[in-house]
């Protein structure tokens, strides 16, 4: 929701807690490392990409995103992006760097931010030069094992209201008026051009057949590439609010009316030229304050959940407060839509501005344990190096509680998934698990530790390729087991010593 900036957003902490409460709903929340390659699943990309099966989660009812093999996936990683340049300069911020330190801390998955702005500067002319910058990133992505999500991305719309998105020759305001908000550009989304904008795009056919275009373009160009998972068909949609309308009321309509007809016509665009990559829908930012979408069935076998997980009181600076409930009723939101219409939920975005205010190393926890139970992964905000919502500091190390976001995990389980669980207070993880009759590898991802890790398995017909991994080093152990087996990994701290 409010990021990318150092900007306070209280004035939407008010705009929310006002619609809400007129709707009856309380609200939820109170108040930017060495190149070299590390050791990959060999072919999990390409296996990953043809997908065409889900597993249950345990105990949810939510499925889990499943490979050709029907391993059950995890996918995390980072946003990552270039909003500064453009034109012939668009992407250039984006380098194999990037890449390289995401894989070299345990990470397997990026969303990768394009804008329709640059890809279409003018209607019905594609610049060449954009699209091969974004084939060479995706080139990198696959040379260093990383799974892409390509992200239709918008904020505020587009160029026309000083950000970027949707060209400004698709952009129709009929004269309303704009005003800017520099403190609160989220609260630019309410603005009546802004808002009008949208149910043009929505409704307009020229313009539907512009969108639809587009992704043809880029499902033709970039369906085959192996980094290539999936496809975002836009970020954080927002909508026009009808008078005396309340603001959880509108996102419900708009998401039924305007935003489920636009993914249907979106998903059989892409469909036309590539049939087995996966399509990430997302509800309006408002899931945010808890509550649910009002997002109709999309018919496709490979779509994919993909809401965001921003509290508006931490966007406006404020500290994580453990006891405001916040985390439990997004939760309960966000998981009535996949249980409803049996699709996988991958969060697209989510992370603080301020991480090392008291409570954010608890609040890191508490959001990894949320997603764990009922998602196939995610994709934190933003994977750059610097301040603000970076990631890493200029040399390439994870900032203040950002390392909480390293942690072992499995990328693919060879079986059913009894539990996955770790405990940050022992770094343990534990993964329990019956083996499918299907030959399979199970692949643990485990990050680098100062400790280095130890790694058990309680069957006797199950095996490692490794016991240990020394500190310092992101490496991944396969597991292999005998049909029906039931598998129990544990991987501890290490005893710190090298060799």
């Amino acid at each position: 929701m409010g990021k990318r900036f150092m900007r306070q957003h209280l004035g939407l902490v008010a705009l929310i807690t006002a619609a809400l409460l007129g709707a009856g709903l309380a609200p939820a929340a109170s108040g930017g490392v060495d190149r070299g390659r590390t050791g990959t699943d060999s072919g999990a990309v390409t296996e990953a990409r043809s997908a065409s099966g889900t597993a249950t989660a345990p105990g949810n009812g939510i499925p889990r995103l499943t490979d050709a093999r029907g391993r059950t996936l995890t996918l995390r990683g980072w946003n990552i992006e270039d909003k500064i340049h453009r034109g012939p300069e668009a992407l250039s911020a984006i380098t194999e760097r990037h890449f390289a330190d995401l894989r070299a801390h345990g990470f397997n998955f990026a969303r990768l931010l394009v804008f329709w702005d640059d890809l279409e500067p003018r209607r019905g002319h594609y610049s060449e030069p954009y699209l091969r910058k974004i084939q060479r990133i995706l080139d990198w992505a696959h040379e260093h094992g990383v799974h892409v999500v390509i992200d239709a991305h918008q904020d505020v719309f587009g160029p026309a209201f000083g950000h970027r998105g949707i060209p400004a020759w698709a952009t129709r305001t009929d004269g309303l008026p704009f005003t800017p908000h520099p403190d609160d550009w989220f609260a630019e989304y309410f603005e009546p051009a802004v808002q009008r904008a949208f149910s043009h795009l929505y409704e307009d056919a020229d313009l539907r057949r512009a969108q639809a275009r587009m992704w043809r373009l880029l499902a033709d160009r970039f369906g085959g590439h192996p980094a290539v998972f999936g496809y975002d068909l836009i970020n954080e949609p927002m909508g026009e609010l009808r008078a005396d309308e309340d603001l959880a009321s509108a996102a419900r309509r708009i998401e039924a009316t305007q935003l489920t007809p636009m993914y249907r016509r979106l998903a059989a665009a892409i469909r036309t030229q590539d049939r087995s990559n996966h399509l990430f829908i997302e509800p309006t930012p408002i899931v945010g304050e808890g509550v649910p979408t009002g997002l109709g069935r999309v018919p496709d076998e490979r779509v994919v959940y993909a809401p965001h997980f921003y509290n508006t009181a931490m966007e406006a600076g404020a500290d994580y407060d453990p006891a405001d409930g916040w985390i439990t009723a997004y939760e309960n939101a966000v998981t009535a839509y996949p249980r409803e219409h049996a699709v996988p939920v991958v969060v697209g975005e989510w992370g603080p501005l301020n991480n090392g205010l008291p409570n954010m190393r608890r609040f890191h926890d508490d959001a990894l344990a949320s997603f764990t139970r009922y998602s196939s992964g995610w994709a934190a905000y933003v994977w750059c190096y610097g301040g603000g919502y970076c990631a890493l500091d200029r040399d390439g190390r994870l900032r203040t509680n950002k390392e909480r976001t390293a942690t072992p995990y499995a990328p693919a389980v060879a079986g059913t998934v009894r539990a996955d669980t770790y405990d940050p207070a022992r770094a343990t993880y534990r993964l329990a698990y019956r083996s499918t009759r299907r030959p399979g590898t199970t692949v643990l991802s485990l990050p680098p530790s100062t400790t280095g890790w130890r790694i058990e398995v309680s069957a006797r017909t199950a095996h490692l390729s490794a016991r240990s991994v020394p500190p310092g080093q992101a490496r991944q152990v396969r597991v292999w087991a005998s049909d029906g087996t039931e598998v129990e990994v544990t991987v501890r701290p290490g005893s710190g010593r090298r060799g």
